[in-house]
């Protein structure tokens, strides 16, 4: 039988609930949230950060808002007890941030855990024990009486601990570690022992931590679980409920927001959900859900990238470009049905305001201090409304609809041709080429414009080299050129098309031309102008187009 056979694995069931209320709510603001990327995160890197670099992201997390931050694992290391004491000796942490510590239930590893935490303001001090049945029977070999008297013993050490050390305002917490795979009643009876020893109805601040160590079922389960936890659990009223889900099934988000609606008070997770094996839950994309549906998350993420360099930085690890929210390309669109929905979209926006609504934007950009350069980008996939968007954008220039499918073809020649994205630099290049750049001896140097007898009379002075004059009358500047040019070229082409735009306001103002001419044969040919101003953009552009249908070489 082939390793790789569905049959080896137990199918999971949902568990029986059949008055769960959390599918009627909504999450309406935002749980406490844990950050335990200095432990937790920290623990599953292939090379751990030193406290240089410790240093350096906890003050990044204090800088986004966070209150509770683990910052460590104090008795496995002399490296993990200096960091904590650093922090405490050296003035880190702000008078409204408490740091969490975990330790297991060992007499001298919590002794040690305290003494590294001697002198802070506030402190949690977590404490964890593995309840679930293939646990309790194949590593510890122990029934729930000797699971659940590890739990009362820790919380006595803890207690304890925590009354010669009376000048730090203590939390304790504690978690009945793979919750998710644990008997329900019997995760109520633990957390209960745990309770009576903590007495939290006197005061004392509690914090009960439900972990998913393994994802094994779909978020509705969980949910399910955590509000039978909290249906169950005497004395709920007097303790914080908090959940740890991890990503095994890619899931640890969808879990967590599942669980804050079935009532739960806090969220442990981390930045881009670092952590063992597929990693913990991804808080970023948490909070950023809440923003996005109009929650105060209640942390700053305003400069995502930032955010993402001291990450990376610090952890050694990468950001997918994908990455919901701060992926460097998730407000990108390539497709040209997507350019052109976010093109209007946008334009309608500016124009109405209002709640932000604009198609495959589900937020503001700009919000993440990400700008609107990012959004469109041209590569072979990419239609007319991304050039159209990217010249107004960049360059502010209005590309007329005319011109468009044209231009759009050389773009996605040289695209495919390169196979890879068009730069917007690069973009204005081939624009040029293609109808910018003037055979020398079509280039405009010098006009004179008269009014006279209801006709305007046009002396144009063309060639960069070799000068040429041409005068003619017509009833407009476009007419008189062109009937001072049929002096000269027989068979002239047909303008087939015309466009002006004005590239800057004042007495001085830039403009630009667009002109396509058509000859008896069908041919045509576009090209454009630039002018100090719009007569001299006019006459350009048609002396571009006339001189490139007598240069077709120039275009190849």
């Amino acid at each position: 039988m082939s390793l790789y056979d569905h049959r080896r694995y137990a199918q999971s069931f949902p568990f029986r609930k059949k008055d769960r209320r959390w599918p009627d709510r909504s999450i309406t603001i935002a749980p406490v949230w844990a950050s335990v990327d200095l432990r937790d995160g920290n623990q599953a890197l292939v090379s751990p950060m030193d406290s240089q670099r410790k240093l350096r992201l906890f003050e990044l997390l204090v800088r986004m808002g966070f209150k509770e931050i683990e910052v460590g694992f104090p008795a496995a290391s002399t490296t993990e007890f200096q960091f904590v004491r650093s922090l405490i000796e050296e003035g880190h942490i702000p008078e409204d941030v408490t740091i969490q510590v975990l330790s297991q239930v060992r007499e001298d590893l919590i002794v040690r855990t305290f003494e590294a935490l001697r002198g802070a303001r506030q402190a949690i001090i977590h404490i964890y024990n593995s309840v679930n049945p293939v646990q309790r029977e194949q590593v510890f070999r122990l029934d729930r009486k000797g699971v659940r008297k590890i739990a009362e013993n820790g919380a006595r050490m803890v207690f304890h601990q925590a009354s010669l050390h009376p000048d730090t305002a203590w939390t304790f917490e504690y978690s009945p570690e793979s919750y998710s795979d644990t008997e329900p009643e019997f995760a109520v009876e633990v957390c209960s022992a745990v309770q009576e020893i903590w007495k939290p109805e006197t005061g004392q601040k509690v914090i009960f931590n439900l972990p998913a160590t393994v994802e094994k079922t779909t978020p509705n389960v969980f949910a399910d679980q955590i509000e039978w936890f909290l249906d169950h659990l005497p004395g709920r009223e007097h303790v914080t409920v908090s959940v740890h889900t991890h990503n095994d099934r890619g899931s640890a988000v969808a879990a967590a927001e599942l669980a804050v609606m079935a009532g739960v008070d806090r969220v442990e997770g981390t930045l881009f959900g670092n952590g063992e094996r597929t990693g913990n839950m991804d808080i970023l994309t948490m909070a950023m859900n809440l923003y996005s549906s109009g929650v105060d998350p209640c942390l700053d993420l305003s400069f995502s990238r930032e955010i993402s360099d001291i990450y990376t930085e610090c952890t050694g690890l990468p950001v997918s470009p994908r990455h919901p929210w701060f992926g460097e390309l998730v407000y990108t669109a390539f497709s040209g049905s997507h350019q052109d929905a976010i093109r209007k979209g946008m334009a309608s926006y500016r124009k109405k305001g209002g709640f932000w609504s604009v198609p495959y934007l589900p937020i503001d950009p700009e919000d993440l201090g990400r700008q609107y350069d990012e959004v469109v980008r041209i590569n072979s996939q990419s239609g007319k409304s991304g050039l159209a968007y990217v010249f107004e954008r960049d360059h502010g220039i209005f590309l007329p609809p005319w011109l468009l499918p044209e231009f759009s073809g050389h773009v996605q020649t040289e695209s495919e041709k390169t196979g890879s994205e068009i730069s917007s630099s690069r973009l204005l290049d081939i624009f040029r080429t293609r109808y910018l750049d003037t055979p020398p001896e079509w280039i405009l140097q010098g006009y004179e414009v008269e009014s006279r007898e209801k006709h305007i009379h046009l002396q144009a002075t063309v060639g960069k080299l070799e000068k040429r004059t041409f005068e003619g009358k017509g009833n407009g500047i476009v007419e008189a050129l062109r009937n001072a040019l049929s002096k000269h070229i027989s068979r002239l082409p047909e303008i087939d098309q015309f466009t002006e735009q004005a590239l800057s306001s004042g007495t001085r103002a830039r403009a630009i031309c667009f002109v396509r001419t058509k000859s008896t044969d069908g041919t045509c040919f576009s090209a454009a102008g630039e002018g100090e101003d719009s007569a001299e953009a006019i006459l350009q552009a048609v002396l571009s187009a006339v001189g490139r249908g007598s240069h077709p070489e120039a275009l190849s």
